[in-house]
Order: structure tokens, then C-alpha cells, then sequence
């Protein structure tokens, strides 16, 4: 019996109603596909089954059990197995190919890994698993907030589904969710987002709180000077974002 590593963060999924539909909601997709922290393989066979992928692993002790279970496919050179951690081997890309991301990430790297993915022009579509409050983050499902936005920015994100604790080894102390983000643009822009990530900094407060920008700028997109960030949309965003960047107003 394998014994999950708490400095991995491994948590394995177990269910294979949960990962059949994980698989089912994955688009027809013509580019490739990465995995990232497969685990015992139970993901990867299932995406095995509809085609080739490049499966990313940190944990030394599970790619010798994953070599072992796929050595067919390894050899057949459907599977491509890195012995790395993700967020590493980004520094020299994930693929030289447009590619899909599919996976049941690691609650600790979850929301850098997404981001990593966002800011990666030749990621096209992401399919993951991530402790629920990520998700629904990253979803917008509380209200607008800086990933939401970020994400409206370059595509589109959707909270698939709930995943409940007992559809892991083992089961994880907080509740999960598998998303869908697609990306209709390439990558985003570095200085948007960092302004989004300023104007939610303190999101209780006032929007003046956050960032500089003149009252008449405000007005301009509908805002005044007791708007919260949470009140505009990704537009009104946009627009202020210009108006400071181009002049107007100071970040």
C-alpha cells in the first residue's frame, strides 16, 4: 500500500465516477495533453484512453509505480513520464505545442499552477481539481475578485462540479471541485493583473483605498469614490486600467 506524503500534498483519487467525468469534460481537443502529480495513474489511464500525454510527477517513489502499471504505453510512446516538480520545469515550458492541462492538482500548488497556466500562451484549455475555495476563486462564485476578472479577461471559467471528501486516499480535510477554464487569447497582460490584484488588496474598503485614480475617472465608468472593487465589472476594469496607464490617473 502506498502511503500519501503530506509535503506533496497528495491526496489520491479514488472514485472513477469522478474521473470519468473529469474526462467527459474535456473538450474534443486537437493539441496535447499534460497531467500534472498523477498519482497511482487512475487519471492518466483514463486519459490514456483517448490519447497521448506528458504526465508531470515530483514524487520519485510514484514514477517507479507508474512506470511500472503504463511500461506498455511508455514504450509504445504514448505516455511521457518527468520525474520534476510542475512549477519548475515551467521555467523551460511544459510543452513546445499547444496543450491542455488535465489533472487533480495539489491543494498547495493549486492556485500558482492555474496561474502559471493562465500566463502560459500555449495552454489552451484547463481541467482540473482544486480544493473548492480556489475554485469557486478562481469561478467568481462568491462575487467578482481578482482571479475571476483575470480569468474573464483572457476566456472563461466554469465550476464543473463538487467532489466530496470520500473520493480520495486519503480523504482530504477540506471540500473540492474540478473547473474548466478555456482561453480564447494567447496569454494576459502582466500589468493588468497586477493592477486587479491591487484593487482587491483590501476588498472591504473603498476602491481609493486600493488604487489612485481621480474622481473624474471614476465617474467616468460609473464608479465614485465610495465604489468597492467587487462593484465593477471586468469592462468598467478594463477602462480604468487604460485611463491610469495611459496618464490620467496614477496606480
Amino acid at each position: 500500500m502506498v502511503r500519501a506524503k503530506k509535503r506533496f500534498g497528495q491526496n489520491f483519487l479514488a472514485d472513477q465516477t469522478i474521473v470519468s467525468k473529469i474526462i467527459e469534460a474535456t473538450s474534443d481537443l486537437s493539441f496535447e495533453i499534460v497531467e500534472i502529480g498523477p498519482g497511482l495513474g487512475d487519471l492518466t489511464e483514463a486519459i490514456l484512453a483517448r490519447g497521448n500525454l506528458s504526465a508531470i510527477e515530483i514524487d520519485g517513489d510514484l514514477i517507479a509505480i507508474l512506470k511500472k502499471r503504463f511500461a506498455a504505453a511508455i514504450t509504445r510512446g504514448e505516455l511521457t513520464l518527468i520525474n520534476a516538480d510542475a512549477l519548475e520545469a515551467w521555467k523551460t515550458g511544459l510543452s513546445s505545442k499547444p496543450y491542455a492541462i488535465i489533472a487533480n492538482l495539489p491543494y498547495y500548488a493549486a492556485t500558482e499552477i492555474i496561474l502559471r497556466a493562465l500566463r502560459d500562451p500555449l495552454c489552451r484549455e484547463i481541467v482540473v481539481m482544486a480544493q473548492l475555495e480556489v475554485a469557486q476563486k478562481f469561478c467568481g462564485a462568491n462575487g467578482a475578485n481578482s482571479l475571476s476578472l483575470l480569468v474573464q479577461s483572457i476566456g472563461s471559467a466554469e465550476l464543473l462540479f463538487k467532489v466530496p471528501k470520500e473520493a480520495f486516499k486519503p480523504a482530504p480535510k477540506v471540500e473540492s471541485a474540478v473547473i474548466k477554464i478555456v482561453k480564447t487569447k494567447p496569454s494576459y497582460d502582466e500589468g493588468f493583473s497586477n493592477f486587479l490584484k491591487e484593487a482587491f488588496r483590501a476588498p472591504r474598503k473603498r476602491l481609493t483605498n486600493n488604487i489612485k485614480a481621480p474622481i473624474e475617472t471614476l465617474k467616468s465608468i460609473g464608479a465614485n469614490e465610495n465604489t468597492r472593487a467587487s462593484e465593477l465589472r471586468l469592462e468598467q476594469f478594463e477602462t480604468l486600467y487604460k485611463g491610469i496607464k495611459s496618464g490620467s490617473g496614477n496606480a
